[in-house]
């Protein structure tokens, strides 16, 4: 047992304990009952007998990690609704409702519990330290459960890494990169490879690639590690991650910055405070569903999936990000599907990318779905080649063919195609991935394209679709666009020009012309008139600075002192585009609710006196920064 004093010392350092008189906390640690939990162990579970249920108790982490389970839960490996850490606190729901325990709980590693008297612990909750727990509490999508306020969907894996990154260099034994782990207190380690990627090395891989299968522990580790490493950046929400990680199968993601520096690794028990139950349920349905009608009638469990998230707490962009993984999932099931009826189609070397917000990781009840295929290049060998294209036609149509087949199948889970044609079942949208870069380099040489030629690309369009783009489906290396802008302010500085002249002819304005000549003075385009002028700036922010596909939150952090965007405009871009996402997830759910086909356009007065007025200076906030930016491109160009 810790001592009374210790452990008064330790809650008054943890909400909602802290600010609590000494008597008070003194009394407390004294009536604490302290329990020590190995790894695995039930610490809260109304199944059994033998484990506590206690409705008037308080559970406090005083050391090591819990996990919160859904009180369905069969087995203790299902995947936990939360994470609590130390100082954490459970169970105040049931004590506070004087209802039942509705979760169960279990020792991650191994933990020391303490159970508090709620007698003693329930007046905290009146206090002001109390109510403002209490407060972050509901807005958690986990607080019904009376359980973890650590974590939420919408913090970044950047901001739970807790430790730099742990290396080991090429050529280092088995046995060395144990100890090295051992020694670390890690349950990995990175290898360094050529350019930026790495190899992993972690526990599991000991147990099942050196141990199970009697490899010898003098082993280089680059013949049983991981190669490469799968990868993500820091701007990415937990949550969005976590489920990336289940569906990969993977319990480490290595983490890195905009120019592909390792910041530390996550794991997936780092992530699961920001996870949520029905995601998961959705996810289920989508990974067991066989036909196309299966994966119908899971699409049609997405809408509710959105409207709970937002109506629980979640932030907006949290939701929007977790909608995107979602749809994400549908796709690539949809893909596996029309693969299975199809099996003339080639099974490897080819990539599907998806376009548009949901590749940004911003999508939204109303976003359809973009899409472009890209494959490896035939052989160049003169001899062969001439074969090679007539097979590599063929394997063309019947890739395009299956495109279509697949948003046939979108189409019926409720997410339809782009109504402009961006869909992977068109010519200009499947291209090998040579095919692919040599148009970049045509559309940064004619970014408008070949004039009084309407059916050559545009230069502008395809590259802002394409840049956004990110493979969902396949290898990353053929989805080779977004590498030929990387290097576009010291390569082609004029395309950049184009790039920000066209970013700025989209004014933010709560009327266009259209809606005064139309007489439509009582509503406004949230995408059109607002989002889409941030989202435009946003793109040339990051490519101004060598990022490609990205978020537009995290463009703007990236071309924060660009020379053209300032700090201040960063900040404000960021803060009207939270609001704007918000706004509108909150109109399109009032849509569903309602029963309608979820849009972008408002009904001013639909809307409160302070979101008028919010929105107002919002599209002023815009507008300003246009402006600002404008003059100077007009002033001193867009590069030095």
């Amino acid at each position: 047992m810790a001592d009374s004093q210790e452990l008064a010392d330790f809650l008054g350092a943890h909400p909602p304990f802290q600010g609590a008189p000494p008597a008070v906390l003194a009394e407390v640690a004294a009536a604490a009952v302290e329990r020590e939990y190995g790894s695995g162990a039930w610490v809260v579970d109304p199944r059994r007998m033998d484990v506590s249920t206690d409705t008037d108790t308080v559970w406090v982490v005083h050391t090591g990690r819990v996990v919160i389970m859904h009180p369905d839960a069969t087995s203790p490996t299902e995947v936990p609704i939360d994470t609590i850490g130390e100082g954490g606190v459970f169970g105040f729901s049931a004590l506070l409702s004087g209802g039942t325990v509705e979760f169960r709980a279990r020792a991650l590693e191994p933990s020391v519990v303490l159970q508090l008297p709620g007698a003693l612990v329930r007046p905290l909750f009146a206090t002001p330290t109390g109510l403002a727990f209490l407060a972050d509490a509901v807005n958690s999508s986990s607080a019904y459960r009376g359980g973890p306020v650590e974590g939420s969907a919408g913090r970044t894996v950047g901001e739970l890494l807790s430790a730099p990154a742990v290396f080991v260099p090429v050529g280092t034994t088995v046995r060395d990169a144990v100890r090295h782990m051992t020694d670390q207190g890690s349950s990995y380690v990175l290898v360094p490879l050529r350019g930026s990627r790495h190899g992993i090395f972690t526990d599991r891989d000991l147990r099942i690639r050196v141990v199970a299968a009697g490899i010898g522990v003098d082993t280089p580790i680059e013949q049983v590690m991981t190669a490469p490493a799968e990868t993500v950046t820091a701007d990415r929400l937990a949550g969005t991650v976590l489920m990336d990680m289940l569906e990969l199968g993977l319990r480490h993601m290595p983490v890195v910055s905009d120019r592909g520096e390792v910041l530390g690794v996550v794991e997936d028990s780092d992530l699961h405070a920001a996870s949520t139950r029905r995601s998961f349920v959705v996810r289920r349905a989508v990974a067991s569903a066989s036909t196309s009608a299966e994966l119908a009638d899971a699409g049609r469990l997405v809408p509710r999936l959105v409207v709970d998230l937002f109506q629980g707490g979640t932030d907006a962009m949290a939701v929007s990000a977790i909608l995107s993984v979602v749809v994400d999932s549908i796709v690539r099931r949809a893909v596996e599907i029309e693969w299975t009826a199809r099996p003339d189609v080639p099974r490897d070397r080819f990539a599907w990318i998806t376009l548009g917000s949901v590749a940004r990781r911003e999508a939204m009840p109303s976003s359809d779905v973009d899409s472009a295929l890209s494959w490896a290049d035939t052989t160049a060998d003169p001899e062969v080649r001439g074969k090679a294209n007539a097979v590599q036609r063929t394997r063309d149509e019947a890739l395009m063919d299956l495109a279509a087949r697949v948003h046939e199948s979108l189409d019926g889970a409720g997410l339809p195609s782009d109504t402009n044609g961006a869909v992977a079942s068109s010519p200009r949208f499947a291209r090998s991935a040579g095919q692919w870069e040599r148009a970049a380099a045509h559309w940064l040489s004619n970014p408008f394209g070949q004039r009084g030629n309407p059916a050559e690309d545009s230069g502008l369009i395809m590259s802002s679709l394409m840049i956004d783009g990110r493979v969902v489906w396949g290898p990353r290396e053929l989805h080779t666009v977004p590498e030929a802008y990387r290097r576009l302010l010291v390569d082609h500085p004029d395309a950049l020009r184009l790039q920000l002249r066209d970013a700025l002819a989209g004014r933010a304005r709560l009327r266009s012309l259209r809606d005064v000549l139309a007489r439509r003075g009582g509503t406004f385009d949230l995408k059109a008139h607002a989002l889409t002028p941030i989202v435009n700036l946003a793109r040339w922010g990051g490519l101004s600075v060598g990022m490609a596909s990205a978020s537009t939150p995290a463009r703007l952090a990236a071309a924060s002192g660009n020379g053209m965007l300032s700090e201040r405009d960063v900040t404000a871009l960021s803060e009207v585009f939270a609001l704007l996402q918000r706004l509108r997830l909150s109109h399109q759910i009032d849509q569903i609710t309602a029963g309608h086909r979820p849009g972008d356009v408002l009904i001013m007065a639909d809307l409160s006196p302070l979101e008028r007025s919010l929105l107002t200076d919002g599209i002023r906030e815009i507008a300003a920064v246009q402006r600002r930016v404008g003059y100077l491109a007009a002033n001193v160009g867009v590069h030095r």
